[in-house]
């Protein structure tokens, strides 16, 4: 399968100011970062995690605490995925219970990652609540789960795949769009 660029919709400039914007909303929505945690989704929610927690902490001048999260465990898929599937490690140094959880993941699509991340979460404690933050909502929700803090919705179709791509992980920041071709 080869994968045709169609467009970029946004570059290292717009991720930042999405991630300035969100960072200001997950303060406002909780009136302040008491008991406020991050849990960044492997792999690029975890730089994502990490830069909305810097943002938090030059806005309230508060560390909130960022953990790292693994779901390939949880995922209602497991055996399509690999015969032996490759655990990556899961490092939350701290108690969820009775915490305000943002889990952080880059893009939603089918809502299944969430529903992963939500029964991992679950299963380390009872937070208060949990709120999801994706950088890029692209429709076709299998699930009934919402984000509560969306960056830029992009309504795309099933052929078509979002790429987003972190200094952290690929040495420069953007987002586009590419167009499975699947010619033969």
């Amino acid at each position: 399968m080869e994968l045709k660029f169609k467009a970029q919709i946004m570059d290292t400039a717009s991720v930042e100011r999405t991630l300035v914007r969100i960072s200001h909303q997950i303060i406002e929505k909780n009136k302040g970062v008491d008991g406020l945690c991050l849990i960044g989704i492997k792999t690029r929610g975890i730089p994502l995690a990490r830069r909305i927690a810097a943002n938090i902490r030059g806005i309230e001048g508060v560390d909130v605490p960022v953990g790292e999260l693994d779901i390939t465990l949880y995922r209602d898929d497991l055996t399509a995925v690999a015969d032996a599937p490759v655990i990556s490690h899961t490092s939350i140094p701290f108690s969820v219970a009775e915490k305000t959880v943002v889990l952080v993941d880059d893009v939603i699509f089918t809502c299944r990652t969430a529903r992963a991340a939500l029964d991992a979460v679950m299963s380390m404690g009872r937070p208060a609540r949990v709120q999801l933050f994706c950088l890029i909502d692209r429709g076709h929700a299998e699930l009934p789960i919402k984000a509560d803090f969306i960056g830029k919705n992009i309504p795309t179709a099933l052929s078509e795949i979002v790429s987003v791509r972190l200094e952290e992980t690929d040495g420069e920041t953007n987002v586009s769009i590419w167009e499975k071709n699947n010619t033969i």
